[in-house]
């Protein structure tokens, strides 16, 4: 039965491949080719994608993934498309699940709604639920440094507190969205704020969301 992740994966895999080496990406300053490279780096060089979280090691992520990223744009896409070496942690499905669901759900979206004209995605429940749970577990982690108190909250109801603190900004829409706005893609996040005026305009224009 196929994950989530790996579903999301060939997507990511297919529309990177669809839109070429040169189209823009919502990553600021990166183009499908840098954001391929990003994701094969992460996946296939540990020793470099620890730049990713510790400043120390962020010069020797930049040279790695500008070398990938000079490879051609074919052998990229189907690295991405194979998953990792075998013997990667990310080829157990529990890891690959955890840590790639959201990961590329959300490169995904990258892709998608750089491009003009684009239209909601519609996911199913079952994955919904997933990467709300994802959200719940993660929620304080990637919204520690929001300006304001923010609550994230589901059409039912269900809510989650990712920054605590006055004044208090609720936001509400599907679980897809609000991973979206909280990993500060906000301008594109199909989501309701409600809240301060001024708390609003911060959390929408603030760039300290997301990891």
């Amino acid at each position: 039965m196929s994950t989530h992740a790996k579903r999301e994966r060939l997507l990511l895999a297919d529309l990177l491949e669809a839109a070429g080496p040169d189209a823009p990406t919502l990553c600021e300053g990166w183009s499908t080719r840098d954001l391929a490279a990003h994701v094969v780096v992460r996946e296939r060089r540990a020793d470099a994608a620890g730049g990713i979280l510790i400043k120390q090691l962020a010069s020797r992520l930049e040279r790695v993934q500008a070398e990938f990223a000079a490879k051609p744009y074919e052998e990229l896409i189907q690295l991405i498309r194979t998953g990792p070496p075998r013997f990667s942690p990310f080829n157990l499905k529990q890891v690959d699940e955890a840590a790639n669901a959201v990961e590329f759900y959300v490169h995904t979206e990258d892709v998608r709604r750089a491009e003009p004209g684009w239209t909601p995605r519609e996911l199913d429940p079952v994955f919904s639920d997933a990467l709300w749970a994802r959200l719940e577990r993660t929620a304080r982690m990637i919204g520690r440094k929001a300006p304001v108190g923010l609550v994230l909250r589901r059409p039912d109801g269900q809510t989650a507190v990712a920054h605590r603190g006055t004044p208090v900004v609720t936001a509400t829409g599907e679980p897809g969205e609000l991973l979206m706005f909280v990993y500060g893609r906000q301008e594109v996040a199909d989501v309701e704020l409600d809240g301060d005026k001024e708390a609003v305009a911060k959390l929408h224009e603030t760039k300290q969301l997301g990891l």
